[in-house]
């Protein structure tokens, strides 16, 4: 008799244990990963004016940035005239700090590759806009 009632009594706990609801899993929280190492500075002849540059600085060159994309630690500028489109990607430096462009790429309109250096100096002559 006291196994009929073990049984009956384990039974009636299995099936109350699968009406259960599932736990819930913990709500996810929406961090950045730790900041990564800011890759290195390019050293690119005729692009003294722009890497290493913050975006104030490109700012105050060419103007409002026609673009401006951020992306975790990562921000693009993008500046472009009819001459050619310069996209600038910032990084903050590996001690912190203000980001700074450590890579260009530069094209002509039509997406075709374009001098940098060339590009720059196009870019300069553009006025800038507050």
């Amino acid at each position: 008799m006291i196994d009929r009632l073990r049984t009956t009594v384990l039974a009636t706990l299995l099936l109350l244990a699968a009406c259960a609801e599932p736990a819930a899993p913990p709500p996810r929280t929406a961090t950045l990963p730790p900041r990564p190492v800011s890759p290195p500075v390019e050293n690119r002849p005729g692009l003294a004016n722009v890497l290493g540059q913050t975006a104030g600085t490109l700012q105050a060159q060419f103007g409002r940035a026609d673009l401006d994309i951020v992306e975790g630690y990562a921000r693009k500028l993008q500046f472009a005239n009819a001459t050619c489109v310069l996209d600038a990607y910032l990084y903050p430096p590996a001690r912190g700090g203000e980001a700074v462009v450590t890579h260009v790429d530069t094209r002509l309109p039509d997406g075709r590759d374009y001098d940098a250096a060339s590009c720059v100096a196009a870019l300069m002559r553009r006025a800038p806009t507050p």
